[in-house]
């Protein structure tokens, strides 16, 4: 049997382990592994908890824990995906999913949107309608200022903190990706290059082949909307995403570790030890460096 999901939300969206002191230019992020489903969802979800979980990243947060013991914060969200995906753009909402007309801006209608996939989700990973009926025209503003915004305020705090003490910040937006689709081990999306300096991306493949990981770059996950949104290279900010394919961990059926959870997990801690170590000056705009 599947682990059911948590009824009540966690009292806080959002969880922030800090080292005592940060002493590299990573802050790390995890925004599909949070597992508080609130009852609302429950109440009106037409799915059993095992398909309402397949949507979720499940316990990526706990393989890159590690992160903070190497002096980078780790931020994860605690609502689960299906309710909100963070990694979305706000307006990215499918208006027929609500009673009335949103008070909130919306995008003109795209095939990711009308595919069910929008910040508020019609459909969970195997294309299974998660609702009833439609929502409360309120849902969507509800959901975007508790839950949207302050997860990316923090994000960006961090990020901007991050760049004030090292002249150079480097989100790592972790997740996890279905078996089925026969990826390899680790993908790694720099969006082609344009969220991540090459010499990033770079090390990062470096860091998990050293570990026996196979990787590739940018197929078929390149990165989302977060990527877009924090890698800025010309900024000296820098993103880069990293999915891991749920084989490695994960009782898929069951949404339960499987017993080389913890080696999976050790081996990812080491491939980002490495991957932390790499020399600002790698990720420096040359005038910046000449300024220094």
């Amino acid at each position: 049997m599947a682990q059911p999901p948590s009824e009540q939300p966690d009292p806080a969206p959002l969880r922030l382990d800090r080292p005592a002191r940060q002493t590299v230019a990573f802050v790390f992020a995890s925004p599909h592994s949070g597992r508080a489903y609130p009852a609302s969802l429950l109440e009106r979800s037409r799915l059993d908890a095992t398909t309402l979980r397949r949507s979720e990243d499940a316990f990526v947060d706990e393989l890159f824990a590690g992160a903070v013991a190497l002096g980078a914060p780790l931020l994860s969200a605690q609502f689960p995906r299906a309710f909100l995906d963070v990694n979305r753009g706000s307006a990215e909402l499918d208006a027929a999913m609500f009673d009335a007309p949103l008070g909130v801006p919306v995008d003109a209608p795209s095939p990711r949107v009308a595919a069910g996939l929008g910040v508020i989700p019609r459909i969970v990973r195997d294309g299974a309608e998660i609702y009833r009926g439609k929502l409360g025209s309120g849902e969507a503003a509800a959901r975007l200022s508790q839950l949207y915004r302050p997860y990316h305020t923090a994000l960006a705090a961090l990020l901007e903190e991050t760049r004030r003490q090292f002249g150079v910040a480097v989100l790592i937006d972790c997740h996890s990706m279905p078996s089925a689709l026969s990826v390899p081990d680790i993908v790694l999306g720099d969006r082609y290059g344009a969220s991540a300096a090459p010499a990033l991306t770079a090390r990062a493949e470096m860091a998990f082949l050293r570990e026996g990981f196979r990787v590739a770059r940018n197929t078929p996950y390149a990165g989302g909307h977060t990527t877009a949104l924090y890698g800025k290279v010309a900024a000296s900010s820098h993103a880069l995403q990293i999915e891991i394919n749920r084989a490695l961990y994960l009782d898929e059926d069951r949404i339960a570790k499987k017993p080389a959870f913890e080696s999976v997990r050790a081996r990812l801690g080491r491939a980002m030890q490495y991957l932390t170590a790499i020399p600002l000056s790698h990720l420096r705009r040359p005038s910046q460096e000449a300024a220094e």
